[in-house]
């Protein structure tokens, strides 16, 4: 077991939901709000990572407060009926840290409620805590308030937990806890993203497969 404590993010880390899931709910509602605006999957990448989704709403689209609430209801209903699928040898790797005695954890903008329905309905193992959306705007991605109180609670040191992450707050939160990054890289196959996630990050890993073989220690 390389580190104590394996921190995943939920989205495009865990479970492919951007394509299947956040991206089709994203255009469904620009067509009810913004009916002239388009975008591709690889726009909405690209604009979800920098300068992320909120400036997208609110700064480039010109959502209102209204329309702001009504896509939040809109993307909880459609998620609501929809589950992402964990990506292939997540599971795997999971079942090993549970299996080899170590802690497994959630950091991700999703719903609490959310990230354990996924968790079920994929067959992964639940996680020893999960940190979400629910929580209050100042304990979010990128706060250390989540890193720090899973140290404080299985009483860990920075370098005994790894974070796992696709995206810039994760990073961000685990520099400033101190705690190693790994860049998930497989849900997307974007340069400029990969670039700067690589430049972010302690390690990077373009596939599960690559995270795993760090994980036993063969790379």
């Amino acid at each position: 077991m390389r580190y104590k404590c394996l921190v995943f993010d939920h989205d495009d880390t865990v479970v492919n939901s951007t394509a299947t899931i956040h991206f089709p709910s994203f255009e469904a509602y620009c067509r009810l709000v913004r009916p002239d605006a388009h975008y591709t999957l690889e726009e909405y990448f690209r604009k979800n990572f920098d300068p992320g989704i909120m400036p997208l709403f609110l700064d480039e689209l010109g959502f209102t407060d209204e329309e702001l609430e009504g896509e939040f209801a809109f993307w909880k209903s459609y998620v609501k009926t929809r589950v992402p699928k964990a990506y292939p040898g997540i599971r795997e790797i999971q079942l090993r840290q549970k299996r080899e005695g170590g802690l497994l954890c959630v950091v991700s903008h999703s719903m609490q409620e959310t990230i354990l329905r996924d968790y079920r309905e994929n067959g992964l193992p639940m996680p020893d805590l999960v940190f979400g959306w629910d929580d209050p705007p100042e304990q979010r991605k990128p706060s250390c308030y989540s890193l720090e109180q899973i140290e404080r609670r299985f009483g860990l040191e920075p370098d005994e937990l790894l974070v796992i992450d696709d995206l810039k707050p994760g990073c961000d939160m685990a520099r400033a806890a101190g705690v190693p990054i790994a860049g998930a890289g497989w849900a997307n196959d974007i340069p400029q993203i990969e670039a700067a996630m690589r430049e972010s990050c302690d390690f990077y890993f373009k596939t599960v497969a690559g995270l795993d073989a760090f994980l036993r220690g063969e790379g």
